[in-house]
């Protein structure tokens, strides 16, 4: 008699999140599939983009400890507890350049601008890690240089109590770059299970330095990807957390190398994690929410920085950690400045207060500097290239562009209706753009402090916009979006659009633009070859003036551009967007990471830009759409 196999375990089937109809099967391994047809294809001006693999991730089940949760409203936006879907972040482990081997703490001076060529310091092309909201890297082409940004102050800069360690001045960089805890063999209740592959050594040696690396968070899953492989589906590391969601991470691109790489994650519980994958070592920050309790939405290395990062806090709040800093309970400090108080003005929204300064004596432990920004969740924020100022997209619907170095609000935007979901800076830093709750992709000109135009395309909210480093130059942009709709659409925006009469009507009628900066803006239209790499740092002109709250714009007056391409590209709500050198990448709410080939044609090729032809007719053709 033979017997018959008994059907696979499932987790109960009533009460968790996303499962009313029954719980999911147990996934223990990734999935990589290879979909072909003209479904399957994205038709642009330069070419046809084919989806090259799926790499579907496996959802880990439940922890055993974990109770079914309740949800009392089922009707309600905000899961709870907050989750959020599958991010990557990408690092390429490039040979750097001996001249470049030296790593910028805390003592970067402006000296050091006269160091760097000025092919880096004014060229049209470069692009930065931080330039998009996705994290683009490269290796060849137009990569981002090591020196990007170097020019600027360090942050805190002023305060010799930064460069001290747990209050010990330490002089070897060496010896403070490693974790402390083990990761594998750790007894924490905080992590689950670790689960290295087998061969992770060989694999490691294997990898080619021009690869790509991924982290990528899957429900209370994080893995270690190693997308160059043939073999990626599977995982060079898999952690799984007791009960934590991992819902943003982000690698540093300073610190980087073949034999180390630094990721900091952000968690729904509100803890913070440095893991060092290499060798497997790992430090708790933030732990059980000591110094701020609620979960972290969007975290980010600081630019140039081996030590310091920023994390976004769903109350509003921004903190900068130290990734070597003991933690202690955090009392606010008497440090915000009276003028941000508008008595006379009852419906200016509240200034940035200053919690705890950079400035700050008191730095033996973290956090470093702390920052009330908005009363409601902060979604996103991104770093411009030139390192010296952070947007910031919170649930409320405000915008705001922040001088982090001198810990000032400069801009206050809103919305057209709904939060704003998430932000990205061109690789120049002249413009950026946000994506939310309205279904709109809005462009915003800094130097102006103008929004050019409203992008129209989206059906649903818009969750991640990132710039394609390579499609843009000094004239041209492309845009990539994704929402919940599951669509991807990509937008072909030209400086010349500007100068249309509605928006230099508009123009004049805004007295925050100052006379200096539309002769840069005049000169800059009549061809002028002197061009800074980052046009953010006009604003350092009006510095000292009051940040600007600034009205809503009406629609008849905003110029709307529709996108060059759109079309259904997942099943599921897309959370992520990714442009590198060879494809775009895209990731979903349930685990799928789908790559699609850029043109042959194009791939690779240098003198690939934008045509102006395709840039202008976007403005008044018809998208494709699936």
């Amino acid at each position: 008699m033979f017997s018959v196999l008994p059907p696979p375990p499932r987790y109960p089937t009533v009460g968790y999140p996303g499962q009313p109809g029954g719980g999911p099967l147990i996934e223990t391994n990734n999935t990589l599939t290879h979909p072909t047809g003209p479904e399957h294809q994205l038709v642009v001006g330069e070419g046809t983009y084919v989806l090259r693999e799926d790499l579907h991730l496996a959802t880990p089940p439940p922890h055993p400890s974990e109770a079914p949760v309740h949800n009392p409203n089922p009707l309600a936006t905000t899961p709870s507890p907050p989750s959020a879907g599958t991010k990557l972040s990408v690092v390429v482990i490039a040979p750097r350049q001996q001249s470049y081997q030296r790593l910028y703490r805390l003592d970067t001076s402006a000296s050091t601008r006269s160091q760097v060529p000025p092919s880096i310091q004014e060229s049209p092309h470069e692009t930065n890690s931080q330039a998009s909201d996705a994290g683009s890297h490269s290796a060849n082409g137009v990569a981002p240089s090591p020196m990007d940004g170097v020019h600027a102050p360090a942050f805190g800069e002023g305060n010799p109590l930064l460069s001290l360690v747990n209050g010990k001045d330490v002089k070897d960089p060496l010896k403070r770059r490693k974790p402390k805890s083990n990761i594998v063999k750790s007894n924490s209740s905080f992590v689950s299970r670790v689960i290295p592959h087998e061969a992770l050594s060989k694999r490691l040696q294997d990898h080619s330095p021009n690869g790509l690396y991924a982290f990528a968070n899957v429900n209370r899953a994080l893995q270690w990807l190693d997308l160059s492989s043939p073999t990626k589906e599977e995982h060079l590391t898999k952690i799984l957390f007791t009960k934590a969601h991992a819902i943003c991470h982000d690698v540093n691109q300073t610190t980087k190398g073949p034999t180390h790489i630094d990721v900091i994650m952000g968690f729904s519980t509100g803890d913070i994690i440095w893991y060092e994958p290499m060798s497997q070592k790992y430090v708790r920050i933030n732990k059980n929410g000591v110094i701020n309790g609620t979960a972290v939405s969007d975290i980010r290395w600081l630019p140039n920085s081996e030590n310091l990062f920023l994390a976004a806090h769903m109350d509003g709040s921004l903190i900068v950690y130290d990734k070597e800093k003991e933690d202690a309970l955090f009392v606010a400090e008497d440090q915000a400045p009276a003028e941000n108080v508008a008595p006379n003005e009852k419906e200016r929204k509240v200034s940035l207060t200053v919690k705890k300064s950079v400035n700050s004596k008191n730095q033996k432990t973290n956090p470093v500097a702390y920052w009330k920004v908005s009363n409601s969740k902060i979604n996103a924020f991104a770093f411009s290239p030139d390192c010296r100022h952070i947007a910031v997209v919170s649930e409320d619907g405000s915008f705001r562009i922040i001088d982090f170095l001198k810990e000032q609000l400069l801009h206050l935007y809103t919305s057209y209706y709904g939060g704003m979901m998430c932000v990205c800076w061109s690789p120049d830093g002249r413009y950026i753009v946000t994506g939310g709750q309205d279904d709109l992709v809005s462009i915003w000109a800094l130097e102006d402090s103008m929004l050019v135009a409203r992008c129209q395309g989206h059906n649903s909210w818009v969750t991640a916009v990132a710039f394609d480093p390579w499609r843009c130059d000094e004239r041209n942009y492309r845009i990539g979006s994704v929402g919940e709709d599951c669509r991807l659409l990509l937008w072909d925006f030209s400086v010349g659009m500007l100068h249309r009469p509605r928006a230099a009507s508009v123009r004049q009628q805004r007295n925050s633009v100052t006379s200096a900066t539309l002769k840069v803006q005049n000169s800059r239209t009549n061809g002028s070859t002197s061009r800074l790499r980052s046009n953010s740092n006009l604003t350092a002109a009006s510095l000292d003036e009051e940040e600007i709250v600034h009205p809503v714009e009406p629609r008849a007056r905003t110029a709307i551009l529709p996108p060059v391409m759109a079309k259904k590209v997942d099943e599921h709500p897309l959370c992520w967007l990714g442009f590198e050198e060879d494809c775009i990448l895209t990731s979903c709410a349930n685990g799928h990471i789908r790559t699609w080939d850029r043109p042959k044609e194009a791939a690779g090729s240098d003198d690939d830009e934008p045509s102006t032809t395709s840039a202008s007719v976007s403005a008044s053709a018809p998208a494709s759409s699936a």
